[in-house]
């Protein structure tokens, strides 16, 4: 007989049942995760799984929705014949249908709450990367960064971007002294990338208001984390921007969350989809940026847990940070296909029981190989597990629930309207047009005053400067005969 489990095992997350239930340790979760596993083997309700234990431990919890079927997580599940044999089979006692708080998010503000960066907390690096800068552009593009800086020209969206480029490509001359050369073409090359990215969309996601870190942190009423679901189907067009946003939104939360050391329990767990997004093609700058944050951002009591087709996606120094792991199943056709599988059961500890290699490829959907981190901080030995139903409804809600959802929501009317605050497009514009009076005014003066350009004058400017001469002549006559008493 199969003894009984409960979801709510203090400072544990029932994930399912091997040999024995499996458990993941609320005080341990904090050092990172890894799912894998091939397409339709079950990832994304492991995903769900996974943030349904959170939430229900007081977790909040951030996730991307690739394909549209996390977004289920906010709405009651149903009592379907196979989940409820499975909850029989891993002696699940407790299981029951239940709907999740949920905040739903997009970066174009058409399936969630918008999401806002401004473009100087994206900073050089990251835009280069989105931008696909080689390394002379993304140079100028620090240049633009610091002269905006140096004169206090706060960048915040793309027309801010765009006007700086122009202006310091204008002023270049000037600027090499201090700055460095500004090439022409770098310049235009940044134009143009800017043109993409607003072809793209990401206009929408540069501007203000700027997204408070804050709001992913909420819990609800009863204790529960909420759940933020990031709408990520028209995102994963552009696979670029999605991973250059999920990168800065990180380095937000490694910047501005104070230190915690271990605490019970994390204040967030992060989900990272489709990860191999963020290593493809990475310059080593970036790379390195991403092995810094997943290293140290546990001190924050962030977990960070990338999900993604294959072990190998991740590099080795990310990888070697990541302490839980589930593994679906992999299929291997091809001798290349069989090394990754080699590869993958290579990263658990051995269990003399199992052929890791070919139990990776035997997996059922909604099996998977778990091995996580014990009181100690050491990895259990891996087991072939049935991994627990999910409470939340399996597949996407509607559109009209989700509307209900967004329109309910504690952060409803704080980020829907964009303002549109003074910053360098602005300041900049007002600069020219000062310095166009000013060449007005310069003009006319020189016309006045005999001024020349070098060019042919014109007949009102003879007759202007012909009037002037005759001004200037009656009042030196006057003067003289005021001084001669009237008499030349």
């Amino acid at each position: 007989m199969v003894e009984s489990q409960s979801l709510l095992q203090e400072g544990k997350i029932f994930l399912g049942r091997s040999v024995e239930p499996e458990y993941l340790e609320l005080k341990l979760a904090n050092r990172h995760g890894l799912v894998t596993g091939a397409t339709g083997t079950g990832k994304t309700v492991t995903l769900q799984v996974l943030a349904e234990g959170f939430s229900n431990a007081g977790v909040p919890v951030f996730a991307a929705d690739i394909k549209g079927d996390l977004s289920g997580i906010s709405a009651i599940g149903e009592k379907k014949q196979g989940l409820a044999q499975r909850a029989k089979e891993i002696g699940l006692a407790d299981w029951s249908v239940a709907a999740f708080p949920t905040l739903f998010w997009d970066l174009f503000g058409e399936q969630g709450h918008p999401i806002r960066a401004t473009v100087q907390d994206m900073g050089p690096l990251l835009l280069a990367r989105l931008m696909e800068l080689n390394e002379t552009q993304e140079g100028v593009l620090n240049i633009l960064f610091r002269v905006a800086a140096d004169e206090k020209l706060p960048l915040l969206d793309l027309k801010d971007l765009r006007s700086m480029a122009n202006d310091v490509g204008q002023r270049a001359k000037t600027l090499m002294t201090k700055y460095g050369n500004v090439s022409t073409v770098s310049v235009g090359a940044i134009q143009r990338r800017l043109l993409v990215l607003e072809e793209q969309g990401a206009n929408n996601f540069f501007g203000e208001p700027a997204l408070d870190i804050n709001d992913f942190m909420r819990t609800a009423a009863d204790g529960r984390g909420f759940v933020n679901i990031l709408a990520a189907e028209r995102l994963m067009k552009t696979p670029r921007l999605y991973a250059t946003f999920l990168l800065w939104l990180l380095a937000q939360l490694f910047d501005k969350l104070p230190e915690v050391g271990d605490p019970e329990k994390p204040k967030l767990v992060f989900f990272f989809d489709e990860a191999h997004l963020l290593f493809s093609e990475a310059p080593k700058a970036l790379l390195e940026q991403v092995e810094r944050v997943t290293r140290l951002i546990r001190s924050k009591g962030v977990g960070i847990y990338y999900v993604t087709q294959n072990p190998r996606d991740v590099p080795n120094s990310v990888s070697a940070q990541l302490g839980n792991r589930v593994q679906h199943a992999l299929r291997a056709f091809t001798p290349l296909e069989q090394k990754g599988i080699r590869a993958a059961a290579e990263t658990f500890r051995p269990n003399p029981k199992l052929d890791i290699e070919r139990v990776i490829q035997e997996l059922k959907v909604g099996e998977a190989l778990v091995s996580v981190l014990h009181a100690g901080g050491e990895p259990s030995m891996v087991q072939r597990t049935l991994i627990r139903p999910p409470s939340g409804r399996l597949g996407p809600i509607t559109q009209q629930e989700r509307k209900s959802q967004i329109e309910a929501s504690p952060v409803y009317g704080k980020y829907e309207e964009t303002v549109d605050r003074d910053s360098a497009y602005e300041i900049l514009q007002k600069r020219m047009s000062r310095s166009a009076q000013d060449a007005d005014a310069n003009s006319w003066g020189n016309i006045l005053m005999g001024g020349g350009t070098g060019r042919r004058q014109g007949y009102g400017e003879t007759f202007a400067k012909s009037m002037m001469r005759s001004v200037a002549s009656g009042i030196g006559n006057a003067i003289v005969r005021a001084v001669l008493g009237g008499r030349r």
